[in-house]
């Protein structure tokens, strides 16, 4: 079997994102491009220039209180998701909250049956078992990609978040935690049944974050 990975993007031109999707690709199966890292002026210019590769992308665009970067109003990043939406990317990443606060979004993207990632982050600490799995349940309402991601304050609640893959192995859903005691966690998601884990190409984009290289060491992947 082999383990799939998603390199995480966060440039602020549209220039050097196209330059590094590149690299990424070429070393990972996946690209997570964080659109919020650019002006927002600049992201239809992005998304023209590298279309081609939003097939195998993971578009991201993180407003400021779900630990983005986004500056513009809530209007216009809805507007630029919808945008995103037009050129078909393997997943659109919307959060849980944004999904639930703007009805007519979610019922758009189905519309436009874009493949939706569905995603949640508590980025101070690891909920309950029981939290969890009913946020996964209230998620799975928009999407069967759900992506669950907590902050580990200790080696249980990385346990924590493994538990939620069902013993059948479900490819669609990525649950780790972020942080120190959350690494092992961002390997160990993929034998469980996670269609691939976040990298970076060096620097980490999110606390805890292997670099490509290391996860294809750990996991003996061919380079």
């Amino acid at each position: 079997m082999k383990y799939k990975t998603c390199v995480s993007i966060a440039e602020k031109t549209p220039k050097k994102v196209a330059q590094t999707l590149k690299i990424a690709l070429k070393k990972s199966d996946y690209a997570e491009i964080r659109f919020d890292f650019l002006n927002p002026e600049k992201i239809p210019e992005t998304i023209k220039m590298i279309k081609k590769d939003l097939k195998k992308s993971v578009c991201t665009l993180r407003p400021k209180n779900e630990g983005g970067r986004f500056t513009g109003n809530e209007t216009e990043r809805i507007a630029i998701l919808k945008l995103i939406a037009e050129y078909n990317p393997f997943l659109l990443d919307v959060e849980f909250n944004t999904l639930q606060k703007n009805p007519s979004l979610a019922k758009y993207l189905k519309s436009t049956k874009t493949k939706l990632l569905v995603s949640w982050h508590d980025f101070k600490k690891t909920p309950s078992s029981e939290n969890l799995k009913k946020k996964i349940n209230q998620m799975s309402k928009f999407s069967s990609f759900v992506k669950i991601v907590s902050t580990a304050k200790s080696p249980n609640d990385s346990t924590r978040m493994l538990e939620l893959y069902s013993k059948k192995g479900n490819n669609t859903l990525i649950s780790f935690a972020m942080g120190d005691f959350g690494r092992i966690s961002r390997i160990l998601c993929l034998y469980l049944g996670s269609p691939y884990t976040y990298v970076s190409l060096g620097k980490p984009v999110a606390p805890g974050q292997f670099s490509v290289d290391e996860i294809k060491k750990i996991t003996n992947l061919k380079q």
